[in-house]
């Protein structure tokens, strides 16, 4: 399979889209927590708008550092062709979830955290159900979980001679 780079014309108009969702979310922090308490049927966000207010700006923030421009050139509307295999599972440490910056998680015990969502519709319009797609993904999250191995669909044979 040949490398096919991201033509450059896609990457700018990418580029475009994650700066323009990541100014527009924002834009939104004084609303999102009625934003949110409408859409979820939550009363929580509007019960601590405060500290929502802090949460969302944080979260918009940290999305606007990579996350938004993953989600436009890697999920949105995209069918996955990942060339690794990516083995492990979550033991919910709260990296992946913007660096423990979500709005959204929620400390469990001890070091463990949750999505507030994740039972959500919501959810499923997020990076949070893909990650991780590549090795990119677990390197910028430090995930201790997750690793990726190589293409399987390369195969080194010894041969004797």
């Amino acid at each position: 399979m040949p490398f096919n780079p991201t033509p450059l014309w896609r990457l700018r108009v990418i580029a475009g889209m994650a700066q323009g969702v990541s100014c527009l979310f924002l834009l939104l922090v004084p609303v999102m927590p009625f934003i949110l308490a409408l859409l979820l049927m939550e009363r929580r966000f509007i019960a601590n708008y405060g500290d929502y207010i802090k949460k969302f700006e944080i979260h918009f923030q940290a999305l606007s550092k990579g996350p938004v421009t993953h989600y436009f050139s890697d999920v949105f509307l995209r069918f996955k062709q990942v060339p690794v295999t990516v083995y492990g599972e979550c033991v919910q440490c709260g990296n992946c979830c913007l660096n423990r910056q979500c709005a959204f998680l929620e400390p469990v015990e001890g070091e463990k955290f949750q999505c507030g969502i994740y039972g959500s519709y919501l959810r499923r319009f997020s990076n949070c159900g893909s990650f991780p797609l590549h090795a990119q993904d677990i390197e910028r999250y430090q995930c201790p979980s997750y690793f990726v191995e190589g293409d399987p669909r390369v195969r080194w044979i010894k041969v004797d001679k």
